[in-house]
């Protein structure tokens, strides 16, 4: 339940001959990672709330945090979701997903809200951005999250909360019924030509 999940988990089984199928869809736009869990010895260490399904064995546990830097400042606080097994998980994330693999001591650094997941191996920690220009005019906050290989990471570019967020602002800029120049170049010239700024 800290992780994001209910109590209780449906299981689907199959009673009946040939074969069968079931869908599942993610809660929110984006897309979901179809993952092969014997391909990353057996343990995927992803955000909170981003497993969807998986075959039967397949366990959702807790992956605890040591450090107080990644705790505090990662975007997923102390605790992240693990998804262990030897079969077919799926995941989901915001956006358009990317799979970036590292080789030993190869370090990719990317805004902590989107990072979706990870392999056992690397070494996730956050950074803090150099620069007082870069923090304050950078719009990536003060921090980023640094992992270094060797192994895989998957990162998302429109995490849930951004996504939200963006739909709170619109609304509350858009809520009046006033298209506010939207597809026009002219904006807000354009809609007193169009009678719409009177």
């Amino acid at each position: 339940m800290l992780t994001g999940e209910s109590l209780f988990m449906t299981a689907f089984t199959h009673g009946g001959t040939g074969k069968r199928k079931v869908a599942f869809a993610s809660p929110y736009p984006g897309r979901i990672i179809p993952l092969d869990l014997t391909q990353y010895e057996g343990k995927i260490i992803c955000q909170k709330d981003a497993f969807l399904c998986a075959a039967k064995g397949t366990s959702v546990g807790i992956e605890f945090s040591r450090k107080l830097g990644r705790g505090f400042f990662g975007g997923e606080g102390f605790i992240m979701q693990k998804v262990e097994g030897d079969g077919l998980a799926f995941l989901h994330a915001g956006g358009t997903i990317q799979e970036k693999r590292l080789e030993l001591g190869e370090t990719l650094r990317v805004d902590t809200g989107c990072l979706v997941a990870f392999t056992r191996d690397v070494n996730y920690d956050i950074e803090m951005v150099r620069g007082v220009r870069n923090m304050i005019f950078g719009g990536e906050g003060f921090f980023y999250a640094s992992l270094q290989g060797p192994g895989t990471v998957w990162v998302q570019s429109l995490p849930f909360s951004r996504m939200a967020d963006r739909v709170m602002r619109a609304t509350r800029q858009y809520g009046k019924g006033g298209n506010k120049g939207e597809g026009n170049i002219l904006g807000s010239l354009g809609d007193l030509l169009d009678g719409d700024g009177w």
